[in-house]
């Protein structure tokens, strides 16, 4: 592989022109077929399970009850003080706000809430319940406004009526990232003119990793059109597609810097940064990609669409830096070469001595004065034991919370406090109980039931007295599909425990029931597709972890071509995932300063997010663990010095990779201002998980492990190291001393003899 892009690099560099038209052709493309074929306009955020009950259930209403079938709003009236809402004013203004809300475009059902007794026993407060035959997501913003436009007349009626429209169809928020990718991209900025020091240098992985965001972005919009695409989707895509361009680019160009102040000419030191840290770069891409994709293994559609769409955008970054930066590089020439003796050029050519590359090898180092990430190594080594010690304490009293970690997905109870549905959802809680919030619904089967209407009025009245139930509205029958809809109200929130523990309770009495009344029954709604989508990732998240694992163990032994640096390396990207959900628990869950990132109220931690995290924190963690180790081997291959080499890597690679991971914190941190609870666990979990992961693990536990086993790091067994490749996966053929190609001389016949 390093020769194969060695050659790609040195082609990129030379026909420069022709490669960047060919990338500006494909994001020209690319954008012409999301402006054509998709777009923002056309995400979907529906979560599903085929073939799970709930979505079974919830299919078969569409065609016995479409006006139950689709998503619901609540609209929440509260007197003014002092009144009650059936007082004739407030009765008068609640009814005339209904009517408009008939008119209300795709409005199918409004049930009105005297009818249906959903007045507080106060009766201060009263729900009506806006029925649709579409998802949110086929529902639109533009039905949902005039829902609310329309509804606001009863305050003109009656002032000092209160006026709260929420429910599922609006849901907790669509995952926007604002310009939260603007402040990510301008702290990376700042980071990387201070680790290049020049502006010039620092916009060449910038400018590469916009082309690659924008032709992935671009790309997965153009998807929209034609299957379903959510904007956590797209949201992800943006922030991992962001991070790992700049560090990839970031990588690269710092080889190729440290090529130029070693005074081997643009071209060449191109090719050979592609040749040699591009190799890293496909490696580290494609475990990430690897990881992502596999998340599709799961079943759920909109995990399967974020991990594509995930992988797509880092496949694409890849691309983009081993064709595209190379060409950038040509245009740049020897304008990126650090100034003669300044102090880019004095660290860049300290860097560039590599142990044992020219004379002198370790010698010629061994006098320079250790940076700063050579005096860290040798800090962290001079009593390993002690700082694997300190590691393991740190991270486990992180990791600590974890133990009471509680999944589910987001709802109006996690939406942006001060927003509509929000206040709708605090005020039926309060009035109605948590429940009401989150009613689960009934399918009833009835066709092989003698008496239908007598079966569905004995499932309502089992149901009814079951523990958590808090109320069950009178069956709706319908008579020409024999099925009967019934709507239950539990007492407990929708992600409590004690929710899902209801949801098994009535599957669990099903075939009781069927025996009882020869009806069957199935439990849908929004909550229970829910409860259903969680048990599925609960269920996969161990097998998934345990490929991740045996993949990183894979992998490693064929990179490193060593038993301890795998085994070191799985047990150290563990450790980062359980701290890491720990503190996801502490500060989402417990609470613990979470109104420093704008979580005003603690609740369980997003479904989706301990998969995801394991996806991309595996990717992310090989990137370090390949860019630091690959150059601790590299020196012990040529010296045989275990310590040494650990230094070496500190020296070498220590201040690429503490740039590369504060640009990837500063661009998942900088998503933190969404109003979106999932987008911003998943952003603040990748935040902690890479500064964990780079610094607690590969920059701490990584080195001490190393010094603390010697020699025995680097053994393989004798039949093991035959039968396995040599992937030479940092390119050490290429990096011998470079000659210029021999003159040939040509001997042209003239005629004379």
């Amino acid at each position: 592989m390093p020769s194969l892009l060695y050659r790609l690099g040195r082609c990129a560099f030379r026909h420069r022109r022709r490669v960047l038209a060919l990338w500006l052709a494909v994001i020209a493309a690319v954008v012409g077929c999301m402006l054509a074929f998709g777009g923002p306009g056309k995400l979907d955020d529906t979560f599903s399970i085929p073939g799970s009950e709930s979505q079974q259930a919830l299919d078969r209403m569409k065609s016995d009850f479409p006006a139950s079938s689709g998503t619901s709003a609540q609209v929440v009236f509260t007197a003014p003080a002092g009144q009650k809402v059936t007082d004739p004013a407030d009765l008068a203004a609640i009814r005339t706000a209904l009517a408009a809300a008939r008119t209300a475009p795709q409005v199918a059902k409004v049930i009105d809430p005297i009818a249906a007794q959903t007045v507080s026993a106060d009766g201060s407060t009263a729900i009506a319940q806006v029925q649709y035959e579409v998802t949110p997501s086929q529902l639109g913003s533009g039905p949902l406004d005039a829902l609310k436009g329309a509804v606001a007349v009863a305050t003109q009626h009656q002032p000092g009526m209160d006026v709260q429209v929420g429910g599922a169809a609006f849901g907790p928020g669509a995952s926007k990232s604002g310009g939260s990718d603007l402040i990510g991209v301008g702290i990376a900025v700042v980071i990387l003119a201070l680790t290049f020091g020049s502006l010039l240098t620092a916009g060449l992985p910038l400018l590469s990793a916009i082309a690659g965001v924008v032709t992935a972005i671009a790309g997965v919009l153009s998807l929209s059109g034609v299957t379903a695409i959510s904007s956590t989707a797209q949201s992800l895509a943006l922030m991992i597609g962001l991070a790992v361009g700049i560090d990839y680019a970031l990588f690269i160009v710092s080889r190729h810097r440290a090529g130029l102040a070693r005074g081997t000419s643009p071209q060449e030191s191109a090719a050979l940064a592609v040749g040699t840290a591009g190799s890293a770069v496909v490696f580290a891409g494609l475990t990430v990609v690897i990881a992502m994709a596999g998340l599709s293994v799961v079943g759920i559609p909109y995990l399967t669409v974020m991990g594509l769409s995930a992988a797509a955008a880092v496949l694409i970054a890849v691309l983009v830096a081993i064709t595209l930066l190379p060409a950038l590089l040509g245009f740049a020439g020897s304008r990126l070469a650090p100034r003669p003796g300044s102090r880019a050029m004095r660290r860049e050519q300290a860097i560039a001595e590599a142990p044992g590359a020219g004379p002198g090898g370790e010698a010629a180092t061994r006098g320079k004065p250790a940076n700063g990430g050579e005096r860290w190594f040798r800090l962290v080594t001079r009593r390993p034991l002690l700082t694997l010690l300190a590691v393991l304490i740190g991270v486990g009293a992180l990791a600590w919370p974890a133990h009471s970690l509680r999944l589910a997905l987001p709802d109006n109870g996690t939406a942006a406090a001060g927003s509509s549905q929000r206040l709708a959802y605090d005020q039926v809680s309060k009035e109605f109980g948590p429940g009401f919030n989150g009613p689960l619904l009934v399918l009833a089967d009835t066709g092989h039931s003698t008496d239908p209407t007598a079966a569905a009025d004995h499932i309502a009245t089992a149901i009814r007295a079951l523990p958590d139930v808090s109320a069950v509205a009178h069956p709706v029958l319908n008579a020409a599909t024999h099925t009967a809809l019934i709507q239950v109200i539990p007492a407990s929130a929708p992600s409590d425990q004690a929710t899902k523990d209801l949801v098994g309770t009535i599957r669990a009495d099903a075939p009781t029931l069927q025996q009882q009344t020869g009806a069957t029954i199935g439990v849908t709604g929004s909550t229970a597709v829910g409860i259903d989508v969680s048990a599925k990732l609960n269920a996969a998240m161990i097998p998934f972890a345990a490929v991740v694992v045996g993949l990183s163990l894979l992998l490693l032994l064929l990179v490193f071509r060593s038993l301890v640096v795998p085994v070191k390396a799985a047990v150290g990207f563990l450790l980062s995932v359980a701290a890491t959900l720990g503190t996801v628990v502490g500060v989402f869950q417990l609470g613990h300063f979470g109104k420093l990132i704008g979580v005003d109220q603690a609740g369980p931690v997003s479904s989706f997010l301990p998969i995801i995290l394991l996806a991309v924190l595996f990717g992310l963690a090989m990137d370090y663990e390949v860019f630091l180790v690959s150059r601790q081997r590299e020196a012990y291959v040529h010296t045989g010095q275990p310590l040494a080499a650990v230094h070496s890597g500190g020296r070498h690679s220590a201040r690429v990779v503490t740039a590369a991971a504060l640009i990837m914190i500063a661009v998942f941190a900088a998503f933190l201002g969404t109003d979106s609870q999932m987008l911003k666990q998943i952003a603040f979990a990748l935040a902690v998980g890479v500064l964990l992961d780079a610094f607690v693990i590969r920059m701490t536990f990584v080195p001490a492990v190393l010094a603390l086993t010697g020699h025995a790091a680097w053994w393989l067994p004798g039949p093991l190291a035959r039968l396995l490749p040599n992937l030479d996966i940092e390119g050490e053929r290429l990096q011998q001393p470079y000659q210029e190609p021999p003159v040939e001389l040509t001997l042209v016949k003239t005629g004379a003899p």
